[in-house]
């Protein structure tokens, strides 16, 4: 049997192990490797919702994502705290902690946001929806920074 918490916990640790890569510089700057990696693992509907609350479909954050590799290269993440919320037909709703380090296009640089996810779920797990919002600014302020 499939243990979908642990599908889902690797799904968004993997992806986020992309954005390090992808903008600290250490994944080749490929369009094939890109796709695989990135644009593979969404639902054409994908939104993202970041802390900010501007709304951003795939094609929008495709763009901005593909134009910043190598960016950032003290960039760093940490997911924390995956947590299934529901489970239904094709559809898997999740919770997890983002916490970034060096993130320049962030303020502070060094936070932490609280996210749902809603996946897809077939024959493998596609992001449809993000929502994410800050932790309080005394969580955030006591960390850990230490990834």
């Amino acid at each position: 049997m499939v243990d979908i918490e642990s599908l889902v916990t690797r799904e968004i640790e993997d992806l986020h192990v992309f954005f390090v890569s992808w903008f600290s510089g250490s994944a080749p700057d490929d369009d094939a490797w890109f796709q695989d990696e990135f644009t593979d693992r969404f639902h054409l509907s994908f939104v993202l919702i970041p802390p900010g609350g501007n709304m951003l479909d795939l094609g929008t954050l495709t763009s901005s994502i593909r134009s910043r590799h190598g960016s950032n290269p003290d960039f760093r993440i940490a997911i924390r705290n995956v947590k299934v919320r529901l489970c239904w037909e094709n559809y898997v709703l999740a919770t997890y902690e983002e916490w970034q380090r060096n993130a320049l296009a962030s303020k502070p640089p060094d936070n932490g946001r609280l996210a749902s996810v809603l996946f897809q779920n077939g024959d493998s797990l596609k992001w449809l929806h993000v929502h994410e919002t800050w932790l309080p600014v005394e969580v955030m302020a006591a960390g850990p920074y230490d990834f």
